[in-house]
């Protein structure tokens, strides 16, 4: 049985929670794995007891102290461990792995002119500096990796492009039926605020507030739906709110609470703030149009969840994000709000096409699928698994 390590020591929201959460139940569910899960001690509780699932528990550290405890400490817990494979999950890689090494690489910010154009525009020069070094290391991560892994074939470009290193891509997964399972009602202020409104235009972004979902443009376009559809009113939905310290980061809110007002587009605004994950399939139904900005991503989670529940899209022009939505999305300028709203505009003013994206984003969304990236993952393990062994019973003939 061949035993995997997967360190998920930056597992502490967002994506990085949603694939842990997803991933350790399909490993539970092989009778050819071994896994052991190193995790901080605040998500251990999450889990359970999975069968074949051991967990490890290592109190968290900041960022620059957790890239520092896994360099030092991580290698001795691996043996220890007598792990076979280690798939580090959070960016960054072991300089040393004593086993071979799958990193998983899903930061796009790292490689994104924008994001640091857009850094340098808000003064953030700290925040700056500060991805700089980060990419240094994650570059670095990906050469000391024996794969890498991207979680889009959009993605995996960029990185072979920024690292001269091969890449290769496995999609992030989906369970369409467990997504929309829970019946739960949500909690009653939400539910007022999702509540429905005659001759009202829905829109919706799930996202926390941070700078590279350009939550700017999207505001900007509000003024323009406004002026197209006077006898609607126009509704945008955010799982998230712009106050400060409300969201997760050291992104600022002030900036964008500030074009708000100057845009006069308050009334419009629903922040909803976080939404628990078994909840979010009613936020999406609530509503008639999924809308992203985003001008970087690496494989974009909530496109799936909208398509899964029909909603039709309308996203900014990025590679990856019609990679993963196909035929089921329109498209726009990322940064310009008048071709966000003409997206809009066509499918609100088109009912057929808003039922053909519908219909191909249900069938898109069933194309991903969680245990088929594990599948994939394990699949690759036991490939490196095999070479190290061949390269040890080469070296053995030889001496």
């Amino acid at each position: 049985m061949m035993r995997l390590f997967l360190n998920g020591l930056a597992a502490s929201a967002g994506a990085g929670l949603t694939y842990f959460r997803n991933v350790i139940p399909e490993l539970s569910a092989r009778g050819d794995v071994q896994t052991t899960v190193a995790l901080t001690p605040a998500l251990r509780s999450e889990f359970g007891e999975p069968a074949n699932i051991s967990f490890l528990e290592v109190s968290g550290a900041t960022a620059g102290r957790r890239f520092w405890q896994e360099q030092t400490e991580l290698p001795e817990l691996i043996r220890r461990d007598q792990a076979d494979v280690l798939v580090s999950t959070g960016n960054f890689a072991l300089r040393r792995s004593p086993v071979p090494q799958i990193l998983l690489s899903g930061n796009s910010l790292y490689t994104s002119r924008d994001f640091y154009s857009d850094l340098r525009t808000r003064r953030e020069y700290r925040m700056w500096l500060g991805t700089r070094i980060r990419g240094i290391l994650a570059k670095r991560s990906v050469h000391w990796a024996d794969c890498t892994v991207a979680p889009s074939e959009a993605f995996a470009a960029d990185l072979r492009r920024w690292t001269g290193e091969n890449v290769i891509s496995i999609y992030h997964g989906f369970d369409h039926d467990a997504f929309l399972a829970d019946e739960e009602q949500v909690p009653g202020e939400m539910a007022a605020k999702l509540s429905p409104e005659p001759d009202a235009l829905r829109l919706l972004f799930v996202s926390h507030y941070n700078y590279y979902r350009n939550f700017e443009t999207l505001f900007r376009a509000l003024p323009h739906l406004k002026q197209r559809f006077h006898n609607l009113k126009i509704k945008l939905f955010l799982t998230c709110q712009l106050q400060p310290g409300a969201n997760p980061g050291t992104y600022q809110t002030a900036t964008a609470s500030r074009l708000v007002r100057e845009l006069g587009v308050g009334n419009e605004i629903v922040e909803l703030g976080t939404t628990p994950y078994r909840l979010l399939h009613h936020v999406y139904n609530a509503c008639d149009i999924y809308v992203t900005p985003a001008y970087t991503e690496t494989f974009a989670h909530p496109l799936v969840e909208a398509m899964a529940c029909g909603r039709p899209i309308v996203a900014s022009d990025l590679p990856v994000h019609r990679e993963i939505c196909g035929s089921a999305g329109i498209f726009f300028d990322r940064f310009s709000p008048e071709a966000l709203a003409e997206q809009v505009s066509k499918i609100a003013g088109s009912p057929q096409l808003a039922r053909d994206l519908s219909e191909r984003g249900l069938a898109r969304s069933r194309e991903f699928s969680w245990r088929c990236h594990v599948d994939q993952i394990v699949a690759l393990a036991r490939e490196l698994l095999q070479r190290a062994h061949t390269v040890v019973a080469g070296a053995a003939a030889i001496r």
